[in-house]
C-alpha cells in the first residue's frame, strides 16, 4: 500500500463520521458524529475502518507529526535553538517544563485517545460472530493490539505508573482511573505484542511499513524488554532496575526475537545505503526492508495530519520572498528549531558516511538578487540534524506548505534491531557475537570494524570523549562503551537516544559531559543548558498534566516526583 492509499482509508473513515459513541480516558465531550459501537462491528471492512481511527490519532500533527519531538529532547546529541520559555517544546528540551506544559498535555491526551480507540476495536472484534474462526479478524485484532502496545509503551517511558485499562470507556464513571504499576502495564504490552507476532505476517517487498508486521511486533518487543531491564524513575524518586536474574530473562527474550529475524531473513539494511534511506524517506518513498515501522504523515489541506519532520527538525530554509501564487515553485520555509551538539562531527570514524547525513552544516537563505534560495555554511554552533530535509523532498512536496510536509517518521529501523540484539548478547556474556553485530552496522556505514584490539584508538580520547560513567575495564564494559557511541552514530535524533540514556542510568552524566565541554556553551552563550537544569529523580519522567491531576480524584493530587 502506498502512502496515498493509506490516507484514502483514513479520509474515508473520517468522512464517514469515524468515531464511536464513548468517551476517551481524558476527554469528556461526546463526539459530534459517530457510530454506535455496539452495532458497528459486523464485517472485516468495518473493523479496518475503525483501525484507521487509531492511526488518525497517532498521525495527528500534534502527536507524532510534531509534538513527539519535544519528548525526545534534549540528550547528548541535540537541543533546541532557543532558550526562551514557551511552555511547549523549548521548556521540554531544556528541562524547565511544568505540569501545565501545552505539548505534554497534548501528548498525554493523544496517547489515551489512541489506546481507547484500540480498546474499542479489540472489544468489537472479539464480539463478532466469526471471531475464533476467521484469521482475518485475528490479524486485524493483532494490528489494534500492536498499536495499543505501541502507545502504552510511550505512556510508561514518558510518565511511569499511570492510569491504564484495556476496556473502552463508557459513560462518565469510566473516564477516571488510578495509577497502575508500570510492571502491570509492561505485562499487558508484552501480551499484546506476543499476540501480534503470532497473527501478523512477516514483511515482504510488497508490504508498507506504515502498517505493523510480525517484524514490527518482534522489534518493538525487543525495545520493550531492554527498557524494562533498565533503570526507571519510581514514585519515591529513586532510579531502580530489576534484579539480575530478571534482567537476564529479559535479555534472553530479546535474543529469541532476534533469532526470529535471522531465521526469516527479509529485513536488512537498505540496499542503496544510509544516505539514500533518509533521502527517500523525505521523498515519501516507502521501503519495508530497513524501515520496519513508521508513522504515516501526509499533509492535506484542512486535515491535522501534516508532518513537521524536516521543517522543525532539519536545516533552516528562509521563506521565499515571492507572491503567493509563485510560492509552490520554491522550497517553503523550514524553521530549524533543533541544533546538533557539534562535537559529534569529529567523533565519526573517517569514511563513515553517517556524519554528513546526521549533521547538516548549512542552511538556505533567500537571495533577492537571483530570486532564489542559496546555500550558506554555518558556524559549528549552528549545525542542524540532517536526516530530514526540505531540499530532499520532491518538487511538489517542497512547495506544498509553509509549516508541514509529508515526511513519515520511522520509529523502528533494522539497524536498531541489530544493535538491540548486540546489547542483549553482551549482557548475557556473549561479547564476541555483540562485536559481530555492532560491526554489521559499522560496515554498512563505511566505518572501521571495531574490537578490543583497536578499541582504545577509536573509542577513547582524543578520538572521542572518555566516558567516566561506564566502566570499560573488561570486555563487557568495552562493548557497553561501543554501544553508547554506535547507537548515537546510527540513531541520533530518531527518538531513542534519551530513553537509552535513561535505561542505562546515565542521562544526567551524559548531559553534563557534553554540556560542559561543547562549543555551544562557551563564551557565556549557554545555548545548550539542559545539563544545568536537569534534576536526577525528576526529569527522567514528564509531569502528568495539571488538568488531569485536578480532575481525576483517583490520582489523589500526586504528580510524578519533583513536579
Amino acid at each position: 500500500m502506498n502512502k496515498n492509499s493509506f490516507y484514502t482509508y483514513i479520509l474515508a473513515f473520517l468522512l464517514a463520521g469515524g468515531s464511536f459513541a464513548s468517551c476517551s480516558d481524558i476527554l469528556n465531550e461526546e463526539p459530534n458524529a459517530g457510530y454506535d459501537k455496539d452495532n458497528y462491528f459486523t464485517s472485516a471492512d468495518r473493523v479496518e475502518m475503525a483501525i484507521m481511527g487509531i492511526y488518525n490519532s497517532i498521525s495527528d500533527y500534534r502527536h507524532y507529526g510534531w509534538y513527539e519531538m519535544g519528548a525526545h529532547a534534549s540528550d547528548d546529541t541535540y537541543f533546541t535553538a532557543r532558550v526562551n520559555s514557551d511552555n511547549q517544546v523549548h521548556d521540554m528540551a531544556h528541562y524547565t517544563l511544568s505540569s501545565t506544559n501545552e505539548w505534554v498535555e497534548s501528548l498525554w491526551q493523544f496517547k489515551y485517545q489512541g489506546i481507547d480507540r484500540a480498546n474499542t476495536v479489540i472489544e468489537g472484534v472479539q464480539g463478532m460472530a466469526d471471531y475464533g474462526e476467521d484469521e482475518t479478524l485475528y490479524a486485524l485484532e493483532a494490528e489494534a493490539r500492536f498499536l495499543r502496545a505501541f502507545l502504552a509503551f510511550d505512556l510508561v517511558k514518558y510518565w511511569g505508573d499511570v492510569p491504564f485499562k484495556v476496556s473502552s470507556t463508557v459513560g462518565y464513571e469510566g473516564v477516571y482511573g488510578e495509577r497502575v504499576s508500570r510492571e502491570t502495564i509492561y505485562d499487558q504490552i508484552i501480551e499484546d505484542l506476543d499476540f501480534a507476532k503470532e497473527h501478523l505476517e512477516w514483511a515482504t517487498a510488497a508490504s508498507s511499513p506504515e502498517r505493523p508486521t510480525q517484524g514490527a511486533a518482534r522489534g518493538l518487543l525487543m525495545r520493550v524488554y531492554l527498557q524494562r531491564a533498565g533503570y526507571s524513575l519510581q514514585m519515591d524518586g529513586t532510579l531502580t532496575r530489576p534484579d539480575e536474574p530478571t534482567r537476564q530473562g529479559y535479555f534472553d527474550a530479546v535474543i529469541d526475537e532476534w533469532e526470529a529475524f535471522e531465521e526469516n531473513g527479509y529485513h536488512n539494511f537498505y540496499t542503496d545505503g544510509y544516505e539514500a534511506f533518509f533521502r527517500n524517506l523525505s521523498q515519501d518513498q516507502l521501503n519495508s526492508q530497513e524501515s520496519i515501522f513508521e508513522i504515516a504523515l501526509y499533509h492535506m489541506q484542512g486535515m491535522r495530519n501534516g508532518s513537521a519532520w524536516g521543517i522543525y527538525n532539519g536545516p533552516q530554509v528562509a521563506e521565499p520572498e515571492v507572491s503567493p501564487s509563485e510560492m509552490p515553485n520554491y522550497m517553503q520555509r523550514a524553521n530549524g528549531f533543533f541544533i546538533v551538539v557539534p562535537e559529534w562531527m569529529s567523533f565519526f570514524d573517517e569514511g563513515d558516511v553517517r556524519d554528513s547525513v546526521n549533521i547538516c552544516t548549512y542552511r538556505f537563505i533567500w537571495n533577492a538578487d537571483i530570486q532564489n534560495h542559496e546555500r550558506q555554511n554555518r558556524a559549528q554552533t549552528g549545525w542542524y540534524p540532517g536526516k530530514w530535509r526540505r531540499e530532499w523532498m520532491t518538487d511538489e512536496d517542497r512547495g506544498k506548505n509553509n509549516n508541514y510536509a509529508d515526511i513519515n517518521v520511522c520509529v523502528l529501523r533494522y539497524p536498531d534491531v541489530v544493535l538491540m540484539a548486540a546489547e542483549a548478547y553482551n549482557e548475557t556474556g556473549n561479547t564476541s557475537q555483540a562485536w559481530t553485530l555492532i560491526n554489521r552496522v559499522r560496515q554498512r556505514a563505511g566505518a572501521t570494524p571495531i574490537n578490543s584490539g583497536n578499541y582504545r584508538t577509536l573509542l577513547k580520547a582524543p578520538k572521542v570523549y572518555d566516558l567516566p560513567f561506564i566502566d570499560d575495564g573488561d570486555e563487557q564494559g568495552r562493548v557497553r562503551t561501543a554501544l553508547y557511541w554506535e547507537r548515537g552514530f546510527e540513531l541520533a535524533f530518531e527518538g531513542q537516544r534519551k530513553y537509552d540514556l535513561i535505561r542505562w542510568g546515565i542521562l544526567n552524566e551524559a548531559l553534563h559531559l557534553f554540556g560542559e565541554n561543547s562549543a555551544v556553551n562557551q563564551n557565556g552563550r549557554g545555548a545548550y543548558p539542559a545539563y544545568q537544569n536537569f534534576q536526577t529523580g525528576k526529569h527522567e519522567l514528564l509531569p502528568i498534566p495539571l488538568v488531569d491531576i485536578q480532575s481525576n480524584p483517583l490520582l489523589e493530587g500526586k504528580n510524578n516526583p519533583g513536579y
